[in-house]
């Protein structure tokens, strides 16, 4: 009876959410493009930066219903349209207090230095710029609007690039725990923080060796819109901090002012009639299509964050924080079967993840060269570990000045918790049938030697695969690659000298190599199919009505949870460890970007 009641009441929620449920969020999708307003005849486009931007568009089905609609690459393709729409009249950007990631500064102070080519003016206003993350790059972005405020008061703390990283390992002696991982080769410092209490000498070179690149490519780039030499900018910036008025007297910025005297100094230029338009809404405003139909296109293939096994369609509504194979997989194959594609534009934004899923989606790389079909990547923050195997065979790799790519390595292993729980009363012990590795992954007690020979067996073979799959994408010698990777992190300024790159740019420079590869005009008409993985509301709630009346009653206090911030921070590192502990080695960078 108890099982009757359980599986009626499923069935009864399924129904409410299929003829209750399912309507109203139709109706929610027609009224939220029903609210979209006409541009006016004279619009200052207003960009708000001071949240973070995803680098692509959210792959989940109900990723709207945030407000967060806007991405690094929906921004640059905005601004592009912006340029030739004569009811744009200019630009404020709001820029953050803190650092924004290198590579999206690049990206779009790029976009920002086109639009400035139209005759159209741009503003950057910041409320202060403060050593959070790394805030060198927002200067870089603020230098690029040509015409840089900051508000009265408030204060220009940039003056270079930090990054600290936490060492437990005198924790962990202290309470007993024991981290026992291996890494191919000493610059795979992702655990390093778990195995030493300090840097050591590889970390240290690695980690200075890509903020030294970053920081000298941030203030070349801030010292050409500053009209500056870089060494200049540099002196200048590192004899800081400064208020905003000593900023401006010492020529770092334009102007102080407030937010609404920049719009007013914005709005009196654009015309009698000017209004301040969201950025958001003007992206999601209709436009016309420009390219007949019928015209060749090139596809666009997203692929942001941690790289997995499997389908965003069996994930519900938090499909989009990962990238799945088997969807990337099919969004190639899909791409290989239209004829109207004649090249893939594969936008890569990840430090990785699985080998196994790494490879996957390698192969349909690999399947759309078979096909006469290039594949260029453009490489979005990070292109590391698991994101530059993927990215290894393209035709031609683009990347930022400050991406942060190669990381060519692997590690795999787990922490031992026994002793540590010992010490409080908690015994665990473990039973086994099976070979002797049937037990490895338990967390009472350290590898055996014959485990820990087994699994150092296993990561030279992934290893070896790995740097085999870069020499042959590469067109390079194996031992060169191998002299190169050894797990360290490279910036994309570092890796065009090392041929791990093929050339700087974002993602128009890599539509632009992709429409040559194809022989295609390249000023003709190209249409860009977006081709990216996306789970569709529809499925998301087929998985959902298939949930049982447990998991139907936990559901609002889990997307709850999930909404936080910290708390999704949380769960990746749990999900990370539990990946670990299974015996997934992982083909993954350190966390870089604070």
């Amino acid at each position: 009876m108890k099982h009757f009641l359980v599986t009626v009441a499923g069935v009864f929620s399924g129904l409410i959410l299929f003829f209750v449920g399912l309507p109203l969020l139709f109706f929610i999708i027609i009224a939220a493009a029903s609210r979209q307003p006409a541009t006016p005849q004279e619009a200052v486009l207003s960009l708000d930066l001071r949240q973070s931007l995803p680098d692509q568009e959210a792959a989940a089905p109900f990723a709207f219903l945030n407000g967060k609609s806007l991405s690094t690459l929906s921004v640059v393709s905005t601004l592009k349209r912006a340029a030739a729409d004569e009811t744009v009249k200019g630009m404020l950007i709001r820029l953050p207090e803190g650092g924004l990631a290198p590579a999206e500064a690049d990206e779009i102070g790029a976009a920002l230095a086109a639009f400035r080519t139209s005759g159209k003016p741009i503003i950057a206003h910041s409320q202060g710029l403060y050593p959070s993350g790394i805030s060198t790059a927002t200067y870089m972005l603020g230098a690029a609007s040509g015409d840089f405020w900051m508000q009265p008061g408030a204060s220009l703390q940039s003056t270079g690039i930090s990054s600290e990283d936490t060492f437990l390992k005198r924790f962990f002696d202290k309470y007993g725990l024991q981290a026992d991982y291996q890494q191919r080769y000493q610059y795979k410092n992702a655990v390093n923080g778990y195995l030493y209490d300090d840097y050591t000498p590889a970390h240290r070179e690695a980690e200075l060796g890509w903020m030294t690149s970053i920081y000298q490519s941030e203030m070349q780039v801030a010292a050409a819109d500053r009209k500056m030499t870089p060494q200049a900018l540099t002196s200048l910036i590192e004899a800081g901090p400064y208020t905003a008025e000593q900023a401006k007297a010492s020529r770092l910025i334009d102007q102080v002012g407030e937010v609404e005297a920049a719009q007013a100094a914005l709005l009196s230029k654009a015309g009698p009639e000017a209004k301040l338009v969201d950025f958001a809404q003007y992206s999601a405003s209709p436009r016309t299509k420009s390219v007949t139909p019928g015209a060749s296109a090139i596809a666009l293939i997203g692929a942001e964050g941690e790289i997995v096994t499997g389908t965003g369609a069996k994930q519900g509504f938090g499909g989009g924080s990962n990238i799945y194979s088997d969807d990337v997989a099919k969004a190639f194959y899909n791409a290989i079967h239209d004829d109207q594609v004649k090249a893939i534009v594969f936008r890569v934004s990840s430090p990785g993840g699985s080998d196994t899923a790494s490879e996957q989606i390698l192969a349909a790389v690999q399947a759309a060269k078979a096909a006469h079909k290039p594949v260029v990547v453009s490489m979005g923050t990070y292109a590391a570990s698991g994101g530059y195997w993927i990215s290894s065979q393209a035709s031609e790799i683009v990347a930022e000045p400050t991406t942060l790519t190669g990381s060519i390595g692997v590690f795999g292993g787990k922490l031992v918790l026994g002793p540590a729980l010992a010490r409080f009363g908690v015994d665990l012990h473990r039973l086994s049938v099976g070979g002797q590795f049937a037990d490895a992954y338990n967390s009472g007690a350290p590898f055996s030697p014959a485990q820990k020979a087994a699994i150092s067996s296993w990561m030279d073979t992934i290893y070896a695969n790995f740097t085999s799959r870069v020499a042959e994408g590469r067109h390079l010698p194996l031992e060169r690659v191998q002299a190169i990777a050894k797990g360290r992190v490279w910036t994309g300024a570092q890796a065009v000298q090392l041929g791990l790159v093929d050339r700087l740019g974002g993602i128009q420079t890599a539509y632009a190599e992709a429409k040559r590869l194809a022989h295609l005009p390249a000023d003709g008409p190209v249409l860009v199919k977006t081709m990216s993985p996306k789970t569709s509301p529809l499925n998301a709630l087929s998985h959902l009505i298939g949930m049982g009346g447990a998991s139907l009653h936990s559901l609002s206090t889990l997307m709850q949870v999930l909404s936080d911030p910290q708390a999704q921070a949380l769960l990746q590192d749990v999900a990370r460890a539990r990946a670990e502990s299974h015996g997934g080695a992982m083909v993954l960078a350190p966390n870089l970007l604070h």
